[in-house]
């Protein structure tokens, strides 16, 4: 099994600039526009009722995973998430309109709302999976995924790594497939690399057991 920790930091580093297009670059442009300003989570309900619809008053999505829980997601995941998909680097055409700027009141409105989700209470009964494969998903997620995302999935939001923990099982085995096999083009190619060696199980064992914690 491939190993996350064979990569160094200098590695990852090189294959990100690698891999990040010159699109990328001008969206991460935007995107530090956007961090760099002061947000209002008060402004941010305001603005909130059109995520609502989807992602429910609480933003702990559907429970069947097309639309994920929201709560408690780190501000600048979810700023860096929104412009993706304005900008379509994260095909989602359900989004597009969602996550048009003029829509949300520019990117001040774009932080505002993304502060405003990140304030609300982490969801405490995601939808899991069978529980079957447990062992395996802990081992798997503690052997490939802690370096980036955390031991208790908490991510890390300097460096845009969304919390995994909290969210819908059926909702991260989508993006986790989609993720590997080139679907979703947005996450870090190191990432996708790492996925490369997860058979459907093993996505379906770590994302039962990020569902439980």
């Amino acid at each position: 099994m491939f190993s996350f920790f064979s990569f160094s930091s200098a590695s990852l580093l090189i294959a990100s600039l690698i891999f990040y297009s010159p699109v990328y670059a001008e969206i991460s442009k935007t995107l530090a526009e956007a961090v760099a300003l002061t947000p209002d989570p008060e402004a941010g309900t305001k603005i909130y009722p059109l995520c609502a619809a989807c992602h429910g008053e609480n933003g702990f999505g559907q429970q069947q995973g097309e639309y994920p829980s929201i709560a408690g997601q780190h501000q600048r995941v979810i700023l860096k998430q929104l412009l993706d998909i304005q900008s379509k680097k994260r095909i989602n055409p359900t989004m597009y309109a969602f996550s048009d700027l003029e829509t949300l009141g520019g990117l001040q409105g774009m932080a505002d709302i993304a502060a405003y989700a990140a304030s609300l209470p982490l969801n405490p009964s995601p939808v899991t999976g069978s529980g079957k494969q447990l062992q395996n998903g802990e081992t798997l997620y503690l052997q490939q995924c802690t370096s980036c995302h955390g031991e208790r999935a908490q991510g890390n939001a300097e460096l845009f790594y969304p919390r995994l923990s909290n969210q819908h099982y059926p909702y991260l085995v989508r993006e986790l497939r989609w993720i590997r096999d080139g679907i979703r083009k947005n996450s870090d190619p190191a990432m996708a690399q790492i996925l490369q060696n997860f058979s459907n199980d093993d996505i379906n064992a770590v994302a039962d057991y990020l569902s439980r914690r």
